[in-house]
């Protein structure tokens, strides 16, 4: 069960800490995705290792009940799959994608990821009138749509606009 104060780690390091071709495509998925650090990267792949470890046990050991759970909890989250062998496929970018981060930049509310980022810490950004302050928050297919500004922010982006159109 582990101690109650210390929590399990999320990620797991590489293997091969200097593996040329890893090191750029993790370069560009920082540049792409707006992450801050690689470990942001490694926790993604282990949330995607542990659904694939998840099909791969239903495709050995058939259960019907618990496939229709898993299929259901990736289409929930965005992620389209109608089998197992899909949910093997997906790939870290599809995971990425759903980020609150990527989902605020996605939609015009920042300029660049790492303005959505800036945003979200800073609390300006909404779910479901919910202030989210984690870039990371995986954003669920009904919740997509109610991703929006704070009004107080809005206001002030709308003040400024109008200050620049007048000079």
């Amino acid at each position: 069960m582990g101690h109650p104060k210390r929590q399990e780690k999320k990620y797991s390091r590489p293997q091969k800490p200097y593996d040329k071709d890893r090191i750029e495509r993790e370069k560009k998925l920082e540049q792409d995705y707006g992450l801050r650090r690689k470990k942001e990267i490694w926790r993604a792949e282990g949330v995607l290792r542990d659904f694939r470890r998840r099909a791969r046990d239903l495709q050995a050991h058939h259960d019907v009940k618990k496939e229709k759970v898993l299929i259901e909890k990736l289409n929930k989250l965005g992620i389209k799959c109608q089998t197992l062998d899909d949910i093997l496929e997906t790939n870290l970018s599809d995971l990425l994608s759903r980020r609150l981060q990527t989902i605020v930049h996605k939609k015009g509310l920042a300029h660049s990821p790492r303005q959505a980022r800036q945003l979200i810490v800073h609390g300006h950004i909404l779910v479901d009138r919910r202030r989210i302050r984690w870039p990371s928050y995986i954003i669920k297919q009904e919740e997509e749509e109610s991703v929006s500004l704070s009004p107080k922010i809005k206001t002030a982006v709308m003040e400024k606009g109008k200050n620049e159109k007048a000079e």
